[in-house]
């Protein structure tokens, strides 16, 4: 199926989404990498308060390239996700609904996605230049120290991703693998 969705994400949204699905993605999404997500977790762990809420919201895995001029923002495409495995559950426990990245997940994460009706999108890697395009506008959100790892929000229109791993169990990565051991 192909989708039209917005953010934030709501559980009836992310209870429709099947793994091989294809979505554009118009709304706010959040860039955070490895050392972003350390301190969001050190922050929960704290008690303390995040820079941007996570109810709802969906985390793209990527660092931008310096922005051009006359550009809303670099090149930016997906890192891979299992760097993220460590953090994911507890961001998914206080809300987040849904990621953006590439490659397969932990059996863990995949849990958490279950337990908390959330979803993880692929995207194309290889293509960072196209998926800046999408992006209508950027803001340096919070970490400027991390450079290209701080947290950025983004407002963007038509983002493509295809659902990777649903709220269900289904797992695009692990379907394709059974596929190609039939050929």
């Amino acid at each position: 199926m192909n989708y039209k969705i917005h953010t934030p994400l709501t559980d009836n949204i992310v209870a429709k989404l099947k793994a091989g699905d294809t979505t554009k993605i118009t709304g706010t999404l959040y860039t955070a990498r490895d050392q972003a997500h350390q301190r969001l977790v050190e922050l929960i762990q704290k008690g303390q308060p995040l820079p941007f809420g996570l109810r709802g919201q969906i985390i793209f895995y990527a660092g931008p390239a310096p922005t051009p001029p006359n550009k809303v923002m670099g090149s930016v495409g997906p890192t891979t996700s299992s760097r993220m495995d460590l953090f994911t559950p507890i961001l998914l426990a206080y809300g987040l609904k849904g990621m953006i990245g590439k490659g397969p997940r932990s059996p863990e994460v995949k849990a958490a996605l279950a337990k908390y009706n959330a979803v993880y999108f692929a995207a194309t890697g290889g293509v960072a230049a196209l998926l800046s395009s999408y992006i209508k506008k950027s803001e340096l959100l919070a970490y400027p120290d991390l450079g290209p790892e701080a947290i950025y929000k983004l407002e963007v229109e038509d983002f493509p991703a295809v659902v990777a791993i649903d709220a269900w169990g289904g797992d695009l990565y692990e379907q394709n693998r059974e596929l190609y051991k039939e050929i």
